[in-house]
């Protein structure tokens, strides 16, 4: 699950139009945040966007899915539902990424205004 200095940094110029984009290193992969707040992550130099139902059932006929865990125990590796891929036409064009971006922000920014309550 490792990260590229090269596609951390192709991620927080592409993604630049949500405001200041930071990563941080997690478990072989990078958390991305804006505002304080996780709302992607990276793994092997794949951009996973934390999503709503909603995001999901857009996100599902574009033939996008969920972030894959692999303990190593064995097991078949178990989709992370909270994270799914972007469509690759979104890793093109930093306009499309940035809508995708602000849906995934929006919800997490939701998701933790729930957990201050």
């Amino acid at each position: 699950m490792a990260v590229s200095t090269q596609f951390k940094a192709f991620i927080g110029e592409h993604l630049t139009g949500l405001g200041a984009i930071s990563t941080r290193h997690m478990f072989g992969g990078a958390g991305v945040y804006c505002r304080g707040v996780m709302f992607a992550l990276i793994a092997d130099d794949v951009l996973y966007m934390k999503v709503s139902e909603a995001m999901k059932a857009e996100l599902a006929p574009l033939g996008c899915g969920p972030f894959m865990v692999d303990f190593g125990k064995g097991d078949e590796p178990r989709p992370m539902n909270g994270y799914w891929e972007i469509p690759q036409s979104a890793m093109d064009d930093p306009g499309e990424a940035c809508e995708w971006g602000q849906g995934a922000l929006d919800f997490a920014l939701s998701q933790q205004s729930k957990k201050k309550r």
